[in-house]
C-alpha cells in the first residue's frame, strides 16, 4: 500500500500519519526528516540537498525522491509507505511516478485533508510554546492553567516566529503555489480522496480509514 496524505500547514497532517501508520502497518516518511538525516549523515545525496537548503531553497525533486528511495532501500519486510505532506510540486510528483514505474508499482491513494483558511489560521498563531521547558500550548484548544504560563515548569509562553499571523500567511501562500496543483494532478488520475479536517482528530481518521478500506 502506498499512501500520500496531504493538506496545507495546520491541516493535522502530522497526527494523522501517526494514526493511519499504526493501523495498517504502513512505514511513515516526513521527507523534511529524510533530507535532514541523509545531510547529518554526509552522504553524496546529503551534500547535494545541504547546498539548496542552506540557501533557503526548495530541494528538487529529483534529490527528494532518491533520498527517498534511499531510505526505504535500508529497509526490508514494509507493508507499506505513508508520504506524508510528499511530493509538495508538480516537480516531484512527475519524478516519484517515474520512480515508482521503474519499480513496477504507483500510488494507492492520495488523501487531502481539507480545512478552511481562517481555521487554519487560528491553528497555527494560538500556539503558545514554553522558554523554559519547551512544552507547546494553543489559546483555542490547549490553554494553561494560568496564562502565559507553563503548567508544568512555570516558565513563560510565547509566540514562535514562525507562527506569527505574516509566517503563517505566507505558508498557506507558498501551499496554494506549489501544492495545491499537486491535489489537482491527483484528481485527475483518479486517485484522489478529500475528507473533511475542521472536525474531531477521530472523525478525519474515520474518514481516511473507509477510504483506504475501499480501496
Amino acid at each position: 500500500m502506498l499512501i500520500i496524505l496531504l493538506g496545507p500547514p495546520g491541516a493535522g497532517k502530522g497526527t494523522q500519519a501517526e494514526l493511519l501508520a499504526a493501523k495498517y502497518q504502513l512505514l511513515h516518511i516526513a521527507t523534511g526528516d529524510i533530507l535532514r538525516s541523509a545531510v547529518n549523515k554526509g552522504s553524496p545525496l546529503g551534500k547535494k540537498a545541504r547546498e539548496f537548503m542552506d540557501k533557503g531553497q526548495l530541494v528538487p525533486g529529483e534529490i527528494v525522491v532518491q533520498a527517498v528511495f534511499e531510505k526505504l532501500e535500508e529497509l526490508s519486510d514494509i507493508p507499506g509507505v505513508l508520504f506524508d505532506g510528499f511530493p509538495r510540486t508538480l516537480e516531484q510528483a512527475n519524478y516519484l511516478e517515474r520512480a515508482l514505474k521503474q519499480r513496477g508499482t504507483g500510488i494507492d491513494r492520495a488523501i487531502y485533508i481539507e480545512v478552511p483558511e481562517e481555521e487554519l489560521v487560528t491553528r497555527l498563531t494560538g500556539r503558545r510554546v514554553c522558554r523554559e521547558c519547551a512544552s507547546s500550548y494553543h489559546l483555542k484548544f490547549n490553554q494553561p492553567k494560568v496564562r502565559n504560563v507553563c503548567d508544568r515548569c512555570g516558565g513563560e509562553l510565547f509566540q514562535r516566529d514562525d507562527d506569527t499571523l505574516k509566517t503563517v500567511t505566507e505558508r498557506l501562500e507558498v501551499f496554494k503555489q506549489q501544492t495545491a496543483p499537486v491535489v489537482d494532478y491527483y484528481r485527475e488520475l483518479g486517485l484522489l480522496t478529500v475528507v473533511n479536517g475542521n472536525t474531531e482528530i477521530s472523525q478525519v481518521f474515520n474518514q481516511i480509514s473507509a477510504a483506504l478500506d475501499q480501496r
